[in-house]
């Protein structure tokens, strides 16, 4: 042989087993081709399908964190005009409360010119220290006065608690408000993030459930209760404002009608006493007249008296000198029994003259100890008129209109 050739020491593959190898490649080749067609299609719809689900699960998740955020949006905005409402509230609560402190204040001034004034007119003297219509008004003024005061310090304290109420609600809602705001700020965060944010990442254990963790029907509620709770405590305030409003100018209105009453029966109590004072100056005037006069008729009398001695010793010397006639001489003849007559009416003369002149005297020391207590009176009267009026320009400063 020209060419010597050399083959390798394995079976040889029949030419109908090659066919049949080739044909079997070709056919797994096509199957293979085949499932990679079919499972390409299938991921691909997979994909398109997960990425569709998952860009609406988004848009739904964003959707609900929309709603939930709109939603807090416009609780925190109703609570926070309650919250407004409320701060407006106590500040209105706390003017009234001041007012009505002032007035408690100026029940304090009433009560020191009433007392002031009962103690002047404590002052006065003798018949003048009586129970008059003014003492009577003053006591009226004293009652009056420990009434209102007891009605504005019952209100000044139902307006403290009140207002302690309504701070301790303003902090609650002040904290719920915060909580809220909080709760925007990070839902307004979640609806700014991306799938290409920079600030997300895998968490260890994002569905895990807080033990403080409250329903949705819980938290509606708690903010459908912290309105009513402030709308109610907002309703009890101002019917409390009204009520202080009402009785302070209730106060003022007491206050002035009886300080009008007062001022009017003390200025009456002037008049009277000063009427009783002219009256009595016209007495006393009218008495010294007749105290003169009779000082004048007295001297007359006296005179008078002095005036009967000489004919009284006429009478008794001749009555004794015809005592001594002698004999028949002495008998009781027409000139004795007319010296005797003479004498008895001389006697009697003088005797009534002794008595007029005695009850003259006596009447003249009766009109000077009554001219005595007209001056006495007469000075408690001057003295009343005074504490009278010191009582009145002592009460002009009640007569401002206002507590404040």
């Amino acid at each position: 042989m020209s060419i010597v050739t050399f083959e390798k020491p394995v079976p040889k593959v029949a030419e109908s087993d090659w066919y049949y190898k080739i044909t079997e490649l070709k056919d797994s080749c096509d199957e293979h081709r085949c499932y990679a067609f079919v499972l390409g299609n299938e991921s691909k719809k997979l994909r398109n399908d997960t990425d569709i689900t998952t860009y609406w699960s988004t848009h739904h998740t964003n959707s609900k964190i929309f709603d939930r955020h709109t939603e807090i949006t416009r609780w925190k905005y109703l609570i926070e005009l309650c919250y407004k409402n409320l701060q407006k509230e106590i500040k209105d609560l706390k003017i009234e409360k001041e007012k009505t402190e002032k007035c408690i204040e100026f029940l304090n001034l009433n009560f020191t010119v009433t007392n002031h004034c009962l103690s002047i007119r404590d002052e006065r003297g003798a018949t003048d220290l009586c129970h008059d219509i003014a003492s009577i008004e003053l006591k009226n003024e004293q009652n009056t006065l420990e009434k209102l005061k007891k009605l504005l310090v019952e209100v000044c304290q139902n307006a403290w608690e009140m207002i302690n109420k309504l701070e301790e609600l303003e902090i609650n809602v002040a904290e719920d408000l915060e909580k809220k705001n909080n709760t925007i700020n990070i839902d307004s965060q979640l609806l700014k993030m991306t799938k290409d944010s920079n600030n997300i990442s895998l968490k260890p254990d994002p569905l895990r459930v807080s033990k403080d963790f409250n329903t949705y029907e819980k938290w509606l509620k708690q903010c459908i209760d912290i309105k009513q709770r402030i709308e109610n405590e907002l309703m009890s305030s101002t019917k409390l404002r009204e009520t202080m409003f009402v009785s302070q100018n209730k106060t003022l209105n007491d206050l002035l009608a009886q300080n009008d009453k007062v001022n009017y029966n003390l200025r009456r109590r002037i008049y009277d006493t000063e009427r009783i004072k002219n009256e009595l100056e016209w007495q006393k005037s009218n008495m010294l007249t007749d105290k003169d006069k009779f000082l004048k008729e007295i001297e007359k009398l006296e005179n008078a008296l002095y005036r009967k001695l000489n004919p009284k010793m006429l009478v008794e010397t001749r009555c004794e000198e015809r005592l001594y006639r002698a004999g028949i001489e002495l008998c009781l003849d027409k000139t004795t029994i007319g010296l005797q007559k003479e004498h008895f009416q001389l006697n009697n003369t003088i005797k009534m003259l002794n008595d007029k002149l005695n009850q003259t005297k006596a009447l003249h020391n009766i009109l000077i100890e009554q001219i005595n207590v007209l001056d006495e009176q007469l000075k408690n009267k001057t003295h009343t008129l005074n504490v009278d009026h010191k009582c009145l320009q002592y009460r002009v400063q009640l007569d401002n209109r206002s507590c404040s």
